[in-house]
């Protein structure tokens, strides 16, 4: 056993060694690595020198940083040549503070030689932003010291991507949150895309399936963990791959919502099972404590609940329950996918179907509609796996049929 971790601990670190050797040729020869960015050039150029721009990699814009408010203290992993963390700097103000963290000399060379100047064009009389060298299962950043942590494309490039999560929730404060971008698959990586070194460059053979990728952060100790946004990003060998931005939280350790509260569900599920592993079912009001009051406060569970002192049960006439059923009328395979991306373990919507947080599940077309509409689009990702042109007959919806 000792041998074979010690063989773990060499793999991991020859694969850190080569992305990093990757990176820092990155700086100087101009190759785009991981997937197309959308940052806005023009804007950022006003106060971010050209040179950090041409070394903007990821996969999310700029992740997470529409939420910080001045003062705060800001994370960056894997900050690379700065562009994150100077736009961090901005948002924060002169009062708040930015680490950067990056395990590549080239990169963090950049980064620092250029945070005066970021500086004095904000009109700071110093720079805000601290670039330190580390890696991102080793931070060298002090407990409970970060209100906000963001990451843009770099997890997947960890080996031990457990040892990450546990760092992210120690560095953060009570209260605190992330929000990341990262590549995610619908299906676990197999053996000889983990042992292709070059492929970890490409941000492809270290993606975990959301639910590992989920699973992980909650076993760290994360609530509230739900999708930002989604968007396909390649098909390699059958293996789609995702870049997803998502928000997690790690919950203050005191609580002040008065008890008892009950929660009532809307909808759109006809029942839910919360991050707690509690069941609620629409409109029947349940008991809960302080804490799933706390987490029942946060952004994505706050619109699906009524929170209040005494039960509230709803009818399914009531305004405020949400019902969208599937429209009748035959339906078509065309080979989509649906994976409940958070912040529930298990949904279950009005026609019978169950959900698993991070488990691919088989819909028809007029399922997939369903899941397109406001009220259930945030909650999922979905997946086109059809290699080909579809041609499946219409399906009419029965017990007997297999479809709806």
């Amino acid at each position: 056993m000792a041998n074979e971790a010690v063989g773990v601990e060499e793999q991991n670190h020859s694969i850190t060694q080569s992305v990093s050797q990757r990176y820092a040729k990155a700086v100087t020869n101009g190759e785009q690595l991981c997937c197309p960015t959308g940052y806005n050039h023009e804007d950022l150029g006003k106060f971010i020198p050209e040179p950090v721009l041409k070394v903007s990699y990821g996969c999310g814009t700029p992740v997470g940083l529409s939420t910080v408010q001045s003062g705060e203290v800001v994370l960056d992993i894997g900050s690379g040549g700065g562009i994150d963390c100077f736009e961090a700097s901005r948002k924060v103000g002169p009062q708040g503070r930015v680490i950067g963290i990056d395990m590549t000399d080239e990169m963090l060379a950049l980064a620092r030689t250029h945070a005066p100047a970021v500086a004095k064009n904000l009109g700071y009389p110093e720079p805000n932003v601290d670039f330190r060298k580390g890696f991102a299962d080793a931070m060298p950043v002090g407990d409970d010291q970060v209100d906000l942590i963001i990451s843009n494309c770099v997890i997947n490039l960890a080996p031990d991507k457990k040892k990450v999560f546990r760092e992210m929730f120690r560095v953060l404060r009570p209260g605190g949150r992330f929000t990341i971008s990262d590549i995610v698959a619908d299906q676990p990586i197999p053996n000889y895309l983990i042992h292709d070194k070059a492929k970890w460059g490409d941000c492809l053979s270290g993606a975990l399936t959301i639910k590992d990728y989920w699973g992980g952060l909650r076993d760290a100790g994360f609530t509230g963990l739900h999708q930002v946004t989604g968007i396909p990003w390649r098909v390699i060998d059958g293996i789609h791959f995702v870049s997803v931005t998502l928000t997690g939280y790690k919950l203050a350790s005191t609580f002040s919502t008065p008890s008892p509260a009950f929660a009532t569900l809307t909808g759109p599920f006809s029942q839910v099972v919360d991050e707690m592993g509690t069941t609620f079912y629409r409109g029947k009001p349940q008991q809960i404590d302080v804490r799933t009051a706390s987490l029942f406060a946060l952004a994505p569970y706050k619109d699906r609940f009524i929170v209040a002192e005494r039960p509230l049960p709803l009818s399914s006439q009531d305004s405020r329950t949400i019902a969208i059923y599937p429209e009748e009328a035959p339906c078509v395979w065309e080979g989509q996918f649906a994976v409940l991306t958070g912040p529930f373990l298990a949904v279950c919507d009005d026609d019978h179907h169950t959900y698993r947080c991070g488990e691919p599940l088989e819909i028809c077309s007029k399922t997939f509609n369903v899941l397109q509409s406001p009220s259930y689009q945030p909650y999922f990702a979905t997946i086109n796996r059809a290699r080909e042109g579809v041609t499946s007959e219409p399906v009419i919806c029965g017990t007997s049929t297999g479809c709806c």
